[in-house]
């Protein structure tokens, strides 16, 4: 042990290998999981103050093994010293007998109150010299060796109590604060997927509708969209002919490929003067081009998007990447001022996940982990954007997705015959106005919410600072050096 100046007069310093009479991690070469048996916890199933059980079973065989080695016990600290470094929790009284993976350090503290042990590697000071000893490169981990060098600070054990006691009495009005923030932010994220919900259902709109009542129906929009497509579609092919210096063939308009239309046997009904459509209908869908290593140099290098670049409602170009794409393929796929990208192959959760590009890029192409939709004229292209949005809120895109791999595929084909609520263009509009509206007073909302969080998180920090320099509590009367220097409590 040693003295630090900066502490109470009666308080230490030693390393942790010092405090404890074993530290040693879980099994390197954890068995097959089982479909019985009992519990073997990684980093993930430690969490600070808590322990979960959701891991992979072992044999009984097995855990005796390991049980043998470690002897895990109430009243021992965990501690994840793989991956996310330093989330910590004593083992409770009455716990399920488990054992341990690698990733999970096990310290049998001595002449140390457990619960003051944990809260310590909470604190700043700790977990910074946890990540500064952290060695790896695809994951990060710290040896026990260096482990056991740790700085713990370390005061007679009748304070060790009353700081326990002081910090989870504090810690107890601040969580139940986090927890109803947490319940607030969670009310949020409904509440957003009900507007969504609501907007593409015609809910939003439906005052706007009343007052409204000569708008031209979406059915006749459909219609002229329709016309518009097959006609641009004619003078391409003309213009392919004329360029090769020759006359259209007899038929070659029967050869225009009319859109899919919409399965709308088992869709909702839709507000008067709304109509289903298809993706294929309102808008252009295709799937981007294949990344393949003869295309990683090339005299047309060509800034493109990933599903790595496609978040909710935004593009990331933190890391944006190149190909060659010759002109031809620069054509094909270059992405245009308005055009949705969506994720094609994703977490299942997060398939369909859409963003508008807004020129973040300029001249970026795409890839095949995404899907363009591109819309025609009388779509808005932000109401198109709300309707993915809600999709993916709602489950809608989960439902065409396929899985290869542990990846969700949304696919381009399945993708555009998926339906379309398409109101008139007018209503488009308003339904983009009405949801800005009310999506700037949620992301408002969801702002304060986080900077509580971070307060929170923050001042949780600074009760851990306190407690672990000695200042939290009064220290005994008897002692010199640093006495009743502040009263109880968190202070200025």
């Amino acid at each position: 042990m040693k003295k630090d100046n900066r502490l109470p007069k009666d308080w230490n310093v030693s390393p942790l290998k010092e405090l404890c009479h074993r530290l040693i991690d879980g099994s390197h070469l954890p068995p097959p999981k089982q479909d019985a048996g009992f519990p073997m916890l990684s980093a993930k199933n430690v969490e600070n103050g808590r322990i979960t059980f959701d891991g992979r079973l072992i044999t009984e065989e097995a855990f005796k093994q390991e049980d043998a080695r470690a002897k895990i016990r109430p009243g021992d600290v965990l501690l994840t010293i793989v991956g996310t470094i330093g989330r910590t929790a004593v083992v409770p009284d009455g716990c399920l007998p488990f054992t341990l993976q690698r990733s999970v350090a096990v310290i049998k503290p001595k002449e140390m109150i457990p619960t003051f042990l944990m809260y310590q590697f909470q604190a700043e000071h700790v977990q910074r010299d946890l990540l500064s000893r952290a060695r790896g490169t695809a994951q990060m981990g710290i040896y026990l060796k260096s482990l056991g060098e740790i700085a713990i600070h370390v005061p007679p054990p009748d304070q060790q109590l009353r700081i326990v006691a002081k910090i989870e009495e504090l810690f107890s009005d601040l969580d139940a604060g986090v927890a109803a923030l947490k319940r607030a932010k969670a009310n949020l994220k409904r509440y957003r997927a009900a507007v969504l919900k609501a907007a593409v259902e015609g809910k939003l709109t439906q005052q706007w509708r009343a007052d409204h009542p000569d708008t031209e129906p979406a059915e006749a929009l459909l219609a002229r969209i329709l016309t518009q497509r097959r006609q641009h579609w004619e003078q391409d092919q003309l213009a392919r002919y004329t360029a090769k210096g020759k006359q259209p063939p007899k038929g070659w308009k029967d050869k225009y490929k009319e859109p899919a239309k919409p399965d709308t046997s088992e869709l909702s009904e839709l507000p008067k003067g709304w109509c289903w459509a298809s993706m294929d209908q309102v808008g252009d869908v295709q799937l981007g081009r294949q990344r393949s290593p003869k295309h990683h140099d090339g005299p047309d290098m060509r800034p493109y998007l990933r599903v790595a670049n496609v978040f909710e409602d935004r593009i990331d170009i933190s890391d944006v990447m190149q190909m060659n794409f010759t002109p031809d393929e620069f054509e094909r796929y270059r992405l245009g001022y308005g055009d949705i990208l969506l994720n094609e192959g994703q977490s299942m959760e997060l398939i369909g996940r859409p963003a508008m590009y807004r020129d973040e890029v300029p001249g970026a192409c795409f890839t095949n982990t995404l899907v363009r939709f591109r819309p025609v004229n009388g779509v808005d292209g932000a109401y198109a954007l709300r309707v993915f949005l809600a999709y993916l809120k709602n489950g809608r895109f989960q439902k065409i997705a396929t899985i290869t791999v542990n990846i969700a595929h949304l696919g381009a084909g399945r993708f555009a015959v998926l339906e379309f609520p398409l109101p008139p263009v007018e209503e488009q509009i308003q339904i983009v106005a009405e949801v800005a509206a009310i999506l700037s007073k949620i992301d408002a909302a969801a702002t304060a919410i986080g900077n509580g969080l971070r307060r929170a998180a923050r001042l949780r920090q600074s009760i851990l600072k306190r407690a672990f320099e000695g200042d939290l509590v009064r220290q005994d009367s008897s002692t010199d050096g640093k006495t009743n220097r502040r009263p109880e409590g968190v202070g200025t």
